[in-house]
């Protein structure tokens, strides 16, 4: 499956009724193509409303700009990259310390100083996509490979895990109500029927939502708050803010671009393995479109977007590629976004609910670092690997809770520290000559007898 460039600057998508793979230069009829266009709605609506909430943002401001910002992306890429941009969770750790915000607990009264880090960041992204578009995108691959991208979006995982464990201990019902939502998400995610199983964050949520309520009103628990739902309206506005520039928190927050580019890499080739097509051509012009995108959002309110793991597994599920698709759902996001009610009773979901969730999507983001590693084949046999990824790995599980390096006015969070750490330490010790007995070397390193292929207990 590859795509053409003669049909100019944007694709001319031909319709495509054969029922088999529908490459992105393709489309279905419009009705298929609706209910597919609202189905990766749902599949990114989980995780585009749960880290605007987690970080006090407004949620519907979150999924309007989710949607303009696909749109953008859409047109720099010119409609070649299928791809839908929502919330990103690389920016949860450094906003909460650059706000003082503990996530999770309602509205982030710091919100226009966050905005302000989140204009920087998309700035900082839009200076590597310049530079991408005018030296090429191979040294990005020499930066970052997969020993680093792996390391970073682990940490990321790892370094929100805190945030995740407070909400479950909130109570102690809170905390089986976590258990019922993770164990509602796991059975989903394993054993539903159909496309129901690419929506188990949105179900599992559901059913701990609806669990929650019950037991609230039969006593066992705390009653669901719905005053704020009486009080909103059908139809309104998204609530914008205006950024506010404080050196400090754009010092913890810009280099989150650095994240956001590091994911996109992934989630590009991602979809160039899927389709059978070489999109490395294009990560310059997606990174400006994520970066500008970024930007806008920032500047009236909204979280800092990302390309979404989310729907490049719709697309893995049902085999339809066409970018056309991501217009339609974009524009379904964006009437989303103008229903007050809908926000007002997302804001009601219980900490027990959102802690289950989030431990969840903390995790699945961990492992998938871990898979990164998987499909790269990085070697651990080599302390060159194992010493940048333990490193940065321990740097950001640790530095939670607003810590944070001080480097003058500049503040770096454990997510931004361990990315430096991985890329510095990975260039300092990667092999420029290979050697061939450096497993005996890091074998050594743990105990482990290299020609029996175990532990030495003795050595403990």
């Amino acid at each position: 499956m590859t795509m053409s460039d003669k049909s100019g600057y944007f694709l001319r998508w031909k319709v495509n009724t054969s029922g088999g793979v529908v490459a992105p230069d393709e489309r279905l009829p419009w009705w298929p193509s609706l209910l597919l266009g609202f189905q990766h709605v749902l599949a990114m609506f989980g995780s585009t409303v749960v880290a605007p909430i987690l970080m006090g943002f407004p949620p519907n401001t979150a999924i309007l700009f989710s949607g303009i910002g696909t749109l953008i992306f859409f047109l720099f890429v010119g409609g070649r990259v299928p791809s839908y941009l929502g919330s990103s969770f690389a920016f949860l750790g450094v906003v909460a310390t650059a706000t003082g915000h503990q996530l999770g607990t309602g509205p982030n009264p710091a919100i226009a100083v966050a905005l302000g880090g989140i204009i920087g960041a998309g700035v900082a992204y839009a200076i590597i996509s310049i530079i991408v578009l005018i030296v090429g995108y191979s040294w990005l691959n020499y930066l970052m490979p997969g020993i680093v991208t792996g390391t970073v979006v682990m940490v990321i995982g790892l370094n929100l895990s805190t945030s995740a464990i407070k909400q479950v201990a909130t109570t102690p019902f809170d905390a089986w109500m976590a258990l019922v939502t993770i164990i509602a998400v796991a059975l989903f995610s394993v054993y539903a029927p159909g496309l129901l199983r690419r929506l188990p964050i949105l179900l599992g949520g559901i059913v701990g939502y609806v669990v929650y309520g019950l037991l609230g009103l039969a006593g066992i628990g705390s009653k669901i708050d719905f005053t704020q739902v009486n009080k909103a309206a059908w139809i309104g506005v998204p609530q914008f803010t205006t950024p506010v520039f404080q050196a400090n928190a754009m010092s913890i927050i810009t280099p989150v671009a650095i994240i956001l580019a590091a994911e996109n890499i992934g989630h590009i080739k991602a979809v160039g393995a899927m389709t059978g097509s070489n999109l490395d051509k294009y990560l310059g012009r997606a990174f400006m479109g994520d970066s500008v995108a970024t930007i806008l959002a920032g500047s009236f309110g909204g979280t800092g977007v990302t390309t979404y793991a989310e729907n490049i597994g719709v697309m893995a599920v049902n085999r339809v590629y066409s970018t056309l698709i991501f217009v339609i759902a974009s524009c379904i996001a964006i009437l989303f976004s103008f229903c007050p009610k809908f926000g007002a009773i997302v804001s009601t979901i219980p900490a027990g609910v959102f802690g289950g969730l989030s431990l969840v999507l903390f995790g699945l983001i961990a492992v998938t670092g871990g898979r990164i590693w998987i499909e790269n084949k990085v070697d651990f046999s080599k302390s060159s690997n194992l010493i940048p990824a333990g490193v940065a790995l321990i740097i950001g599980a640790g530095m939670t809770g607003g810590l944070a390096v001080h480097f003058g006015t500049i503040a770096i969070d454990g997510i931004g520290l361990a990315t430096f750490a991985a890329i510095i330490l990975h260039q300092i010790l990667k092999e420029r000559n290979p050697q061939p007995d450096e497993a005996v070397f890091a074998d050594a390193a743990v105990g482990m007898d290299p020609t029996e292929g175990h532990i030495d207990t003795e050595k403990r």
